[in-house]
């Protein structure tokens, strides 16, 4: 009876029947948990997207920025024009759970007017609008680059729930239940034919 050792009795059969009631109610859960999950992924997705094609439209800025810098102190002068002090690029996220997924919710995706500790370290010898705009433009890209770093740890954290969630779904449907279901036939059918065999034999001793 499909590998597994069970005498056929009534109280065997409402057993397994008990026993595969409570596997399709794990797998029910499981499923629900799969469609939650591949939402979330949706979702986190798409705030993704929005976030590169964001992030992808300041890069632009910068790179603009930088030609005009360029064609103002050539690359040389440039190269030597004090840069900003590091940035805190720290993101204060709120967290919150999906069916026992952490998932950070980071700030709202645009990004502020002037970054923080964007003071150069040092006074330029020969500052100009052009290059004060390229190094602004250029800290614009953290906010967004930060962002992203949280979206992809969420999407990561999703992903590899859902593939657990998801082998022991097939698990369930594809092995265990079919198992149960050929094991409870056959213990149905053994029932069935003991009974007509008690039957027989109840006639043949009544004759």
């Amino acid at each position: 009876m499909s590998g597994r050792e069970i005498v056929p009795t009534h109280s065997a059969y409402l057993e397994l029947k008990a026993e595969r009631a409570g596997m399709e109610e794990g797998y029910r859960f499981l499923d629900e948990k799969r469609l939650i999950l591949a939402s979330e992924i949706l979702a986190t997705l798409r705030d993704y997207e929005d976030t590169l094609s964001r992030l992808r439209a300041a890069e632009g800025e910068a790179l603009s920025a930088l030609r005009a810098a360029l064609g103002r102190h050539g690359l040389e002068d440039l190269s030597v024009y004090p840069p900003a002090a590091p940035a805190d690029c720290v993101v204060a996220c709120s967290e919150r759970s999906v069916l026992g997924v952490r998932i950070e919710d980071p700030p709202a995706a645009e990004a502020p007017a002037k970054p923080a500790a964007l003071e150069p370290i040092a006074a330029p010898v020969n500052p100009s609008p052009e290059a004060e705009a390229c190094r602004d433009r250029f800290a614009r890209l953290l906010p967004h680059a930060a962002r992203l770093a949280v979206l992809t740890g969420n999407l990561e954290r999703l992903r590899r729930e859902y593939l657990r969630t998801a082998r022991r779904a097939r698990a369930l449907e594809d092995v265990l239940l079919p198992e149960i279901d050929d094991t409870l036939r056959a213990v149905d059918s053994a029932l069935e034919e003991s009974e007509r065999e008690e039957a027989v034999r109840g006639r043949y001793l009544g004759v």
